[in-house]
């Protein structure tokens, strides 16, 4: 293999679409309803995804689920390795708060469990939520902390070499899942 990488394409527009779709559906099974149901994206591309979700769920149960999303970059355990100036943005919290309502936690894709953690801390110290879901596009395994999803869109083995990629519009230009392969020379 070449230096370099190579990406291949695993979830394409219309399969992301699809699969969002069927995880808003199982979002509002899994809450049995939308009542008091939040949707959280963590940023980057959780946010987006979040977005087309409560779109999904708008759009299927004819209402309009509150909304947000969650920077982690001060609750992360890895931040001292991040530099001395982080990049720090915004938390955004439904007005009504989310002391005694369901929120979803969505993220791209779940690896070691270690983004969530983060969110779930950042989380505890808005208010108490009566219960607490995680939703992802991608489980590509490889979990260093007993977290699970309980909303998964696919999952994907992944090699050492390897990483998934989730693309979005606002950030990418297009929407997709890639598998990216890196020769060992590149890493």
């Amino acid at each position: 293999m070449v230096s370099g990488s190579e990406r291949v394409t695993i979830l394409n527009e219309d399969a992301v679409r699809r699969t969002l779709s069927r995880m808003a559906r199982e979002i509002v099974e899994v809450n049995e309803g939308t009542e008091r149901l939040i949707l959280l994206g963590i940023q980057r591309r959780g946010k987006e995804l979040a977005e087309r979700i409560r779109e999904e769920i708008q759009k299927s149960e004819g209402v309009a689920v509150a909304h947000g999303s969650l920077d982690i970059t001060l609750y992360r355990d890895d931040l001292a390795t991040v530099g001395p100036r982080p990049v720090i943005g915004e938390s955004r919290l439904p007005l009504s708060g989310i002391d005694e309502h369901a929120v979803v936690i969505v993220d791209d894709v779940l690896y070691t469990g270690r983004t969530v953690r983060a969110a779930m801390n950042e989380l505890m110290d808005w208010g108490r939520p009566s219960r607490m879901h995680l939703c992802v596009l991608v489980d590509r395994g490889g979990r260093e902390l007993p977290i699970q999803p309980d909303v998964v869109g696919r999952k994907v083995q992944v090699q050492e070499h390897q990483r998934v990629d989730v693309l979005v519009p606002e950030l990418d230009g297009r929407l997709a899942v890639e598998l990216v392969t890196t020769s060992p020379e590149a890493a």
